[in-house]
Formats: C-alpha cells, structure tokens, sequence
C-alpha cells in the first residue's frame, strides 16, 4: 500500500550582488536544471507505506500500546451523562469534579481526550431494533412499525456514531515496568469516573485496533476483521489490518484517506472567558470529525516558579519605564496599557495556583474534518471555524502539518503538535466533556419512548430492566398524555407476550 509523498521545491531568487555575479540563464536553460533536480529527487526518494505514517511501535492483546521508545499508553471508554439539561447547581457540581478529575494526573502522566463522530452502516445503527414476528394478522403492522423506528433511528443519529475515549500514557523502560503502573493508573480513572457517575470501561487490544481502524477508513465502513492467531503465521502487523489503501499529502492544507478527504486544525483560544457549550457544538456537527485534545500537567512547584519569575521581569521592566518617565518629565505612573495588564493577570494566576487548588496544564486542541470532496470538506471546515468564532476563538488550518495532525488525532495519546496553550485547571475543565444520556437498550423487548430533547436521538427502553419499572405519565390538558398510553400499550402488544390490563374509570 504505497504512500505517496510530494517534494517541495523552492528557487532561490538570484543574489543582487554586482560583484561577482554570474550571467542570468535563459528559461530553457532553468527548465532542464529543474528537470534534472525533480529526477534526482525521484530516484534517491525512498517510497514508505501506509504502515510505516502510523505512529506505534507494537500493540498488545490487554490494550497496552507501546507507542514510542519507553512510551506506553492505554485506553478508556467512557459513557455520557446529562449535563447541558441540568439545572445550575447540578452543572456547577458536575464542573466541579470534572476539575477534580483533571487534578488526578500529574506531570508524569500525559493524557488525551478523543470524541469521534464516525460514520456507521445501516446495518449497525439499526442492530438494536429488533421487532419479532409473531406470524399472526398483525405482523404487516410490525413490519411497517420497525420501518418507522429505523427511519427515526437514521434521522436522529445522522449516520454517526458519537464515542469518546480517555489515552493515558507513561515512560517506562520496558513493558514490564509499564504494565503495574498502567494498571493502578487506570483503577484510579475507573474510580474517578464512578464518582462522577460516569460509565467506564477499558479497551482491549482488539479493541483499540478496531477503533482506529474505523477512523481510518470513514469513506467505506466495514467491519473490522482481525484475530491475534493470525499474526505469528501470517508474517503481517497489527498495522497491515488497520491501514487505509494509502494517505496522500499532496498539498499542506488537507490531505487523502482512503478516498476520503480530510483537513486538520487547531483551535486558537483568544476569548477571556470560555463557554461549556464549545465542545458539544463542535461535536454537535452533522459530519464526520474527530476532536482531540492533548493534555499535558506541569508540575506544581515548577509552574510556580514559572510564574514568580514572569512577576519578576514585569517588575523589573516597570521600573525601567518609570526610569524613563522621570527622566523625560512626565508622570512615572503612566505605563504601558500591556505592561499593567499583564501584571495583574500574573499575580491573579499565582494566586489561583497558591490558594485555590488549580493546576496548570498544556492544552492542545485539534479539530479533524473530512468529506466525500474536496467542496464538502471546505464546507463542514468552515462550519467549524463559524462554531470556534462564535466563541471568540479561530479554527487556524495546520499548514504542511496535515500528517502530524492526522496522527495526533488517532486515540494513542502521542502530540506531534507543539502549538500549546497554558490553561488553569477551571479554564481546561470548561471542555465538559458531557452533554447528555442516551437511552438506547437492545433486545426485543425495547420500547420506542421518543426522542432526546438535547441529542435527537430515541428512547428505546426495556422499563423491565430498569432500578424503578414503573410509570407515570404527567401533562397539562391536551398534550399528548392519552395518546401516549395507547402508544406503550399498541407497543407492548406489538412487540412483547406481556399481559395488558386496562382499567378505566371513565370506561
């Protein structure tokens, strides 16, 4: 699977040098000296594969991923709660142990956050409507019923398949000193995960493998085939099941997947003050896109220090300005606008450091868009700048670092990027990465219930296998509170053996 790469090649513009300068060549004699150039290029260029731009070194069966020399990484699974319809007081207890969360990794630990909206196949994102025939007078009425249900299935998740994932990594010198650490590392993320009343799960190392390859190959989704068996006999890598046909980086503003389109960017924030509704607008978008955010911890004490010493050049460069007001007459209390500003905001984040139980962190923030052409890749691109201007920041394209960030994207918790924003932990946990519970059940008992206020998404629930099975259906006059009865009870009957008992006062 070859991959192709395009070499640049700049002309140097002729020296304006009288002395010895040599007679200007004819076009022609330009064209075959570039011509000879472009062939020497060919010929010593060396063609690399799909394989080789994937950035790991060897992936194992428990999800450990050694992802460079002594760099291990693994990787968490994590569910939605509500959160964007909560009241205040619930949100602010939510925010509160989100940044309790993010207080957890130390300055040895980095970490990545990844929300992919990938595209599924009908098949998929309708598996878990199942509405069994009865081979009775009613079965056309069930077959039309599960065509419904598939119809609000594929209008509600617009083909997309809404996950998110939590990368942690350590350096270690071999997999055997990584292994324990990982491992109390991630029983503490479990456990932070449950105070918050977050579902958890860790992924194996099939299970890794597959989700990349699922980014990897967005233009045709299938399902992913592999089997650890298969490598010892086989002569191949984990990377030849997950790769695309090849990546094209023909150009520095996007790239090719596959025959699929694509374009990194990274998010410039300008704005004082951040919105929580940033990142679940961005993932609130109707085409495939992949949202990472590299999160690096700085020690404590070092950050400190940091910033004492920023205080102090701010200081000293005050005094040098208050030098040369007296010396040229004027008041020694006008300073520069910058110089006052940037005091003030020094001193205030050395105070959130020292009392208030704030960190700092190393935030990179990546956006991945794709689409079927090159049109609709600019489109939904622009759609996510107009998102990240809406909040006062800008969505900035990777110029000839399309493959870094590409890589970047991929949940292995590596950063080839080194554009960094030094945030405090309340301006980093303001990325909630919640929005609100899907109530999605499988199996033939699943009832249709509606449609998520917030998502769109249905409601398809087995009341059965709830904590309360019970019911109670309240409303003002005319909205909808009998309808919605015969609704369960044509449900129940249509899809379920269960008993209906249906007692009436007004008969």
């Amino acid at each position: 699977m070859p991959r192709i790469a395009e070499a640049v090649h700049r002309r140097a513009r002729p020296r304006q040098d009288t002395d010895a300068c040599p007679p200007y060549l004819t076009r022609s004699q330009r064209k075959r000296i570039d011509t000879a150039i472009a062939r020497a290029n060919r010929s010593d260029r060396k063609e690399t594969s799909a394989q080789e731009s994937i950035p790991y070194e060897r992936m194992w069966p428990d999800g450990i991923c050694r992802v460079a020399a002594q760099y291990y990484t693994k990787t968490i699974q994590f569910l939605d709660i509500n959160y964007q319809l909560n009241q205040d007081e619930d949100k602010t207890a939510i925010f509160e142990g989100w940044g309790d969360f993010l207080n957890y990794f130390d300055s040895s630990i980095h970490f990545q956050l990844s929300f992919l909206n990938l595209p599924v196949g009908q098949e998929a994102m309708t598996n878990s409507l199942r509405v069994s025939l009865q081979g009775d007078e009613f079965d056309e009425i069930r077959r039309e019923y599960l065509s419904i249900l598939k119809a609000q299935v594929s209008q509600g998740s617009r083909g997309l398949q809404k996950t998110k994932y939590l990368t942690f990594g350590i350096e270690a010198e071999s997999i055997r000193t990584a292994k324990p650490r990982l491992d109390r590392i991630e029983t503490d993320i479990l456990g932070n995960f449950k105070r918050l009343g977050v579902t958890a799960f860790p992924l194996n190392g099939k299970e890794r493998l597959g989700l990349m390859h699922d980014l990897f190959h967005m233009d045709a989704p299938r399902p992913f085939a592999f089997d650890w068996k298969w490598l010892p006999t086989g002569g191949t890598s984990t990377k030849d099941y997950i790769a695309p046909s090849s990546f094209v980086f023909r150009t520095g503003r996007r790239f090719s997947m596959g025959n699929l389109q694509g374009a990194v960017s990274f998010l410039q924030i300008l704005a004082p003050e951040m919105s929580d509704r940033l990142l679940a607008d961005f993932l609130d978008m109707d085409s495939p896109l992949v949202v990472s955010l590299h999160i690096q911890s700085l020690d404590q004490i070092k950050a400190i220090k940091t910033i004492k010493r920023k205080i102090t050049d701010l200081d000293k460069s005050k005094i040098e300005e208050q030098k040369k007001a007296v010396r040229a007459g004027y008041d020694m209390e006008i300073l520069p606008s910058d110089l006052a500003t940037y005091g003030s905001e020094a001193k205030k984040l050395l105070q959130d450091l020292q009392s208030r139980n704030e960190r700092m962190f190393l935030v990179t923030f990546l956006v991945l868009n794709t689409g079927a052409t090159q049109r609709q890749l600019e489109n939904n691109v622009f759609q996510a700048s107009g998102i990240a201007q809406k909040y006062n920041c800008q969505l900035t394209r990777l110029d000839f670092q399309q493959e870094e960030g590409l890589m970047s994207s991929l949940p292995l918790g590596l950063n080839q990027i080194e554009i960094q924003r030094g945030l405090t932990t309340s301006s980093t946990a303001i990325f909630v990465p919640f929005t609100t519970q899907e109530l999605i059940q499988d199996g033939s008992r699943a009832l249709y219930y509606g449609r998520n206020a917030l998502s769109n998404n249905p409601i398809l629930v087995d009341r059965s296998q709830l904590k309360n099975p019970n019911g109670l259906i309240l409303g003002t006059p005319g909205s909808g509170k009998s309808f919605a009865a015969k609704r369960e009870i044509a449900n129940v009957f249509m899809m379920t053996d269960d008993d209906i008992a249906i007692i009436d006062p007004e008969a």
